[in-house]
């Protein structure tokens, strides 16, 4: 197995909760630069990476993964691209989708048009989900996705993500880009913005709320440590072979309900707690990941999902964080931006 290595990294969306926490760890694991670039909308947060800022490998670019002619000055500088930059809320999709084909598939045409447009070979890994899979029935647990299972989405937000994923397996397929593709299960860990079902939890029961738990709480998820969730990112695209697609997930089935009654006995909260509020329209019943693939070919597996114990540290920084996730929850962290850069942020 050949491995690849890279002086410059560009990453797009890198304020975001899996994008911030990747540049931590690729900064900490390897002797490379990032460039960071995210045009900070509402779920970009500098705050995240403030501990990096005077890091001489480290750059933050304010800008949009729609303007090529950026991207393409960034590109010259860099040596492959790691493309977080997405839209991912799918309660926000099912409410306005046009934000997510912007910035899903259209900036993703762009960032592939920039590529293309480089005159060098330089390696994408584009993050993706496992939601282009659509869902899967709570009855058949052996049932799961791999590779090979045919892209069925059911939510506007999943929808943009497929069309993206379709997007760069065409840009490999006849251009030749040198193109991989990761989806992931669902992430958890430090950093994640408050809308997400634990950190939303979490912080709810901190501020003597209930928690909103959707229909019977009977959907599953499997649920990846943000960390494994990265460190396999980079194992794609160090060793991964160019046009495979990477299904990486945490081996962690759990209701939601499941879910909720963990947070809640880990912070000291009774069934009372719970608030069930109407089901999400078109809300999938069961994500499950086969990762066999990855396992057999590139030797990673997830070493940090394990439960209960990574939630019981998950829940504890969002309890050790609280000025972080305030910041958020008050919309106070927009005014980071200036106070970093002296200008005022005018893109929401």
């Amino acid at each position: 197995m050949s491995i690849q290595t890279f002086k410059k990294l560009l990453v797009t969306g890198g304020a975001g909760f899996i994008g911030s926490n990747f540049i931590h760890f690729v900064l900490a694991t390897r002797p490379v630069s990032v460039i960071n670039l995210d045009c900070l909308s509402y779920s970009g947060n500098l705050e995240n990476l403030s501990a990096i800022e005077a890091d001489e490998r480290y750059r933050f670019v304010h800008g949009d993964i729609n303007d090529r002619q950026l991207l393409e000055d960034l590109l010259k500088e860099c040596d492959a691209v790691v493309h977080f930059a997405a839209e991912s809320h799918v309660d926000r999709s099912i409410i306005d989708a046009r934000p997510f084909v912007k910035s899903n598939v259209m900036g993703t045409q762009t960032l592939l048009d920039a590529l293309r447009s480089s005159g060098q070979d330089k390696r994408l890994v584009h993050v993706s989900t496992d939601e282009v899979y659509g869902s899967l029935p709570l009855d058949k647990p052996e049932l799961k996705f791999h590779e090979e299972s045919p892209i069925k989405p059911n939510s506007p937000y999943a929808a943009s993500k497929a069309a993206s994923d379709l997007l760069v397996q065409s840009y490999h397929e006849t251009f030749g880009l040198d193109a991989l593709i990761t989806r992931c299960s669902n992430n958890f860990g430090a950093y994640q913005f408050p809308e997400k079902v634990i950190p939303l939890f979490v912080t709810n029961l901190l501020e003597g709320k209930k928690v909103p738990l959707y229909g019977d709480g009977k959907n599953v998820r499997d649920w990846l440590h943000v960390l494994d969730h990265c460190e396999a990112i980079l194992t794609v695209l160090e060793k991964g072979q160019s046009g495979e697609v990477y299904n990486i997930g945490g081996n962690n089935e759990r209701s939601n309900l499941e879910l909720t009654q963990a947070i809640l006995q880990i912070m000291g909260q009774g069934p009372e707690m719970i608030e069930y509020v109407a089901d999400r329209l078109g809300h999938d019943r069961r994500y499950a990941i086969d990762a066999e693939k990855i396992k057999r070919e590139l030797g990673w597996e997830p070493t940090r999902s394990s439960w209960p114990e990574a939630l019981e540290e998950t829940v504890q920084w969002y309890v050790d964080n609280q000025d972080w996730w305030r910041h958020v929850k008050s919309g106070a962290y927009r005014d980071y931006y200036q106070l970093q850069y002296g200008q005022r942020l005018t893109t929401h």
